[in-house]
């Protein structure tokens, strides 16, 4: 394939034919094969569609090479240091940031959201007791629709904004309740005095036979990790969110795939295996042998929360989730805690052994966020449920963004088949 400024010339068969070259804002070009396939009766080849722009966007921005991630155009770093969830949940919907009137009115309406139908709590009762957090989230999200079917329109904008602040606003109190329910205590109902990180903890905490007190350190630190969390471009939830809307399913339906996508290990429950890792580890004494293994190419063994798909560098949101890390860990006294004393003195040794400096297998926000949350209180079975409400509005937003393009269409990838070539039915009797 030959490329010049506007074009790009692809020989199949001897025969050239052009496909123009699209330019956006920042980051590569990309090249418009959309009509490939009529022009040529070819397909291109990409496994896990790593190469394929599926979509025009302006919500999220990666440079893996460079280490740098932008919300709208912002840099993580100073979004995460000087803003809130809530702002950036408006910023990521709507484009800007809120001026202080735009804010108030944003935080007055999500926090007056917050609590869950009645009979949702019905719906919870038909779980087993020991059912898994994240299956009850894929089941209590996809069961909004059943119970807000006035917000379920896709194309009354009106019905959309409504459906979309539910969800930022309900979807924390289902994740407290998929909590509760695992853990046999009561459901706590949220409290309108509260800021959303802090109404989440007290939701997930609180018993009904004492006052809780939010620590405003965590609370803090939670808000950080969902604002850290919540977008990533075009990630495997946020592609599986954009294919179901495609369909023109409705919003609550398209979150519920999102949340069914993410609980797999190698996306949202990375965090999840880079603390099971720290568990097998033990002790640190023992480090050295599994970091001796994970050198070993013959040896199956992984170590879990290093390196990134996209981040070739250091990860940004890791940098920033470290410093939560020490904060937490700080604040809560935690010093003879075997498993932190092994992320600690592990991640000492990926920031200054020359493997996992050359390889660039530095520490991901999955190996921070994790120890964060378990020294905070939460088990691991809720560690992917807690990623899933911080990306839900970017699922929302990439969601909007999508019905909202004129272009779009419904997703339909096709394939290189290397199955059997056509052949005749043979009777059953003639079968050898």
């Amino acid at each position: 394939m030959r490329m010049s400024s506007n074009t790009s010339t692809l020989q199949i068969d001897g025969k050239g034919v052009e496909f123009p070259v699209k330019a956006g804002t920042i980051g590569p070009s990309v090249v418009d094969i959309s009509k490939l396939y009529a022009q040529t009766g070819a397909f291109t080849y990409d496994p896990g569609f790593t190469s394929t722009a599926s979509c025009e966007s302006s919500i999220t921005y990666i440079d893996g090479d460079e280490g740098t991630l932008l919300y709208r155009g912002f840099p993580i770093e100073q979004l995460a240091e000087h803003g809130d969830f809530l702002e950036t949940c408006y910023l990521l919907l709507y484009g800007e940031l809120p001026t202080a009137a735009q804010k108030a009115d944003f935080d007055y309406r999500v926090t007056r959201h917050t609590m869950v139908h009645e009979q949702m709590q019905r719906f919870f009762m038909g779980f087993r007791r020991d059912a898994h957090p994240m299956a009850i989230m894929v089941g209590s999200v996809g069961a909004m629709s059943a119970f807000y079917h006035d917000s379920t329109d896709i194309s009354d904008a009106q019905q959309r904004m409504i459906a979309s602040m539910r969800m930022i606003a309900k979807i924390p109190t289902l994740a407290a309740m998929a909590f509760k329910y695992s853990i046999g205590q009561p459901f706590v109902y949220p409290k309108n005095e509260l800021d959303y990180a802090s109404n989440f903890l007290r939701m997930c905490f609180a018993v009904p036979c004492e006052e809780y007190q939010v620590n405003p350190i965590l609370s803090r630190a939670l808000d950080r990790i969902f604002i850290l969390h919540a977008d990533h471009e075009q990630n495997a939830s946020t592609s599986t969110v954009r294919l179901a809307g495609s369909s023109g399913a409705n919003p609550f339906a398209c979150i519920a795939a999102g949340v069914a996508c993410l609980w797999g290990p190698a996306h949202g429950g990375a965090n999840e295996a880079a603390l099971k890792m720290l568990e097998e580890i033990g002790t640190p004494d023992r480090i050295p042998e599994f970091v001796a293994r994970a050198k070993d190419k013959n040896d199956p063994f992984r170590l879990m929360g290093f390196g990134h798909r996209v981040y070739k560098n250091y990860d940004p949101r890791a940098k920033i989730m470290q410093k939560t890390t020490h904060e937490v860990l700080s604040e809560l006294g935690i010093k003879d805690d075997p498993l932190l004393e092994v992320a600690m003195e592990l991640e000492q040794i990926a920031l200054r052994d020359e493997y996992f400096v050359e390889k660039k297998l530095y520490p991901n926000i999955d190996f921070y966020s994790g120890i964060t949350l378990k020294a905070m209180g939460f088990p691991t079975t809720m560690f992917t449920v807690l990623f899933a409400v911080a990306r839900t509005v970017g699922w929302i937003a990439q969601w909007k963004e999508m019905i909202e393009d004129p272009s779009q269409r419904i997703g339909r990838p096709r394939q290189l088949y290397v199955g059997e070539p056509k052949r005749d039915y043979t009777p059953i009797a003639q079968r050898g």
